[in-house]
């Protein structure tokens, strides 16, 4: 590959000898100008198989007014990575970025466009309110990159993205990628590219072999005991610990912090400067255990993570690998641990189906689960399942149902006294 001088540069000071197998098909195929169409993971070194050919041809071509480079990411902590990498990769230019994304203040990023840059890295929903209010132009973009597409639709983010569209120039390069390729992400690409070229790399089957990997059987109240017990040991220094819903992950915080653990947490009700707060503190250590959502945790890049904790179960096997492959990187060892309760046991089955492989099991945590037990109950274990008020003879609201007559008129003489 014969790349400017000054990005060359960029990339020996990054330490980049050998690409990866996205970069080395990706790379020679977007230098000539060719739309692409990839299906690549996270960790695959996708973020410079787009970056180096764009950048690029933002150094060896005439310069214009406005943005040239749209990047459009799902997750505020993608596009300032992603935004990060572009930055180190073009510190021998003068070119300049701008993540764009919501839950800062605006007027920042309204001078940005006046000042001008080459390339603008965005969340849909940003991007889009600041075309609404004139602010953004996009008349001159000479290169579109959609990263993520599958994790965008996810969050329902495709309307947005077709209204983006709409500014762009059609003729244009476009740079497509997702990890998987649904019905609707395959339609869509089939919209905006032309004549693509086509690259599925391989995905990763398993976590890094420098992962070890444990499940442990625990009742589903007993869960956050259980993170006690494991944050207790003395080879557990930093922690990341993944949770289905944003609720739980505020609970969870919570429930940590007011037992002395230093604990924080980034999920999409967290405004930016809240997750940006967070994710500085774990990294710099100031902070033990980060709780994420699976989409909030999209774009994290730290390094010395020891510990993966699965307080709930993926559902899907992509997200385990996803999730795991946050420790033992670079050739590091790291842990990875999964609580599954008895309603979670389907979901570690297809995990271990999809890994083709075992995981090894710990002894239960705690009492065992009871089967049959009832799921919507008011008081704990072993109490009456909750019903919904009913309306006594009298009008008067009862737990049970309505009492018997005799109680009845108990109760009016009682009133009437």
């Amino acid at each position: 590959m014969s790349l400017h001088p000054a990005l060359d540069r960029a990339i020996d000071d990054l330490g980049f000898e050998t690409p990866t197998a996205i970069q080395a098909e990706a790379i020679p195929m977007a230098l000539q100008g060719r739309d692409i169409l990839a299906s690549a993971e996270t960790g695959s070194g996708k973020t410079a198989a787009f970056l180096i050919p764009t950048i690029h041809r933002l150094i060896t071509g005439p310069k214009r007014k406005g943005p040239r480079v749209l990047v459009l990411t799902p997750t505020r902590e993608l596009a300032v990575q992603v935004a990060n990498d572009f930055k180190k990769l073009s510190a021998h230019t003068r070119l300049r970025n701008m993540p764009i994304y919501g839950g800062v203040a605006m007027p920042p990023q309204v001078r940005a466009f006046k000042n001008g840059v080459e390339a603008l890295i965005a969340t849909p929903g940003r991007l889009l309110d600041h075309l609404q209010h004139g602010y953004a132009q996009l008349n001159n973009i000479e290169v579109l990159i959609l990263d993520e597409a599958d994790r965008m639709l996810d969050m329902g983010f495709l309307p947005d993205i077709r209204r983006i569209l709409e500014h762009c120039p059609k003729q244009r390069q476009t740079l497509f990628f997702s990890a998987t390729m649904p019905k609707a992400i395959k339609t869509l690409s089939d919209q905006i590219l032309r004549n693509p070229h086509c690259i599925a790399v391989e995905r990763r089957a398993a976590p890094a072999a420098g992962v070890r990997q444990q499940v442990i059987p625990v009742a589903q109240v007993e869960k956050s005991k259980l993170l006690l017990n494991v944050l207790a040991r003395d080879e557990v220094r930093s922690v990341l610990c993944f949770t289905r819903t944003k609720h739980r992950a505020d609970r969870l915080t919570d429930y940590l912090e007011k037992r002395g653990v230093r604990a924080a947490r980034i999920h999409g009700n967290r405004s930016q400067g809240q997750r940006q707060r967070a994710l500085d503190a774990f990294r710099k250590g100031r902070v033990h255990v980060l709780v994420a959502t699976d989409v909030a945790a999209r774009g994290i890049d730290v390094d010395h993570i020891t510990h993966v904790v699965n307080f709930d179960v993926p559902r899907a096997p992509e997200d385990y690998i996803h999730r795991v492959g946050r420790t033992g990187r670079a050739n590091r060892e790291g842990d990875a641990v999964t609580f599954v309760s008895r309603e979670e046991e389907s979901h570690v089955r297809g995990i271990e189906k999809a890994l083709k492989q075992k995981i090894e099991r710990a002894p239960r945590f705690g009492a065992p689960e009871a089967a049959g037990e009832p799921k919507n109950t008011k008081g704990g274990r072993g109490k009456k399942p909750y019903r919904p008020n009913k309306r006594s003879a009298k009008g008067r609201p009862t737990f049970n149902g309505p009492p018997n007559r005799s109680k009845s008129r108990a109760a009016a003489r009682r009133r009437a006294r």
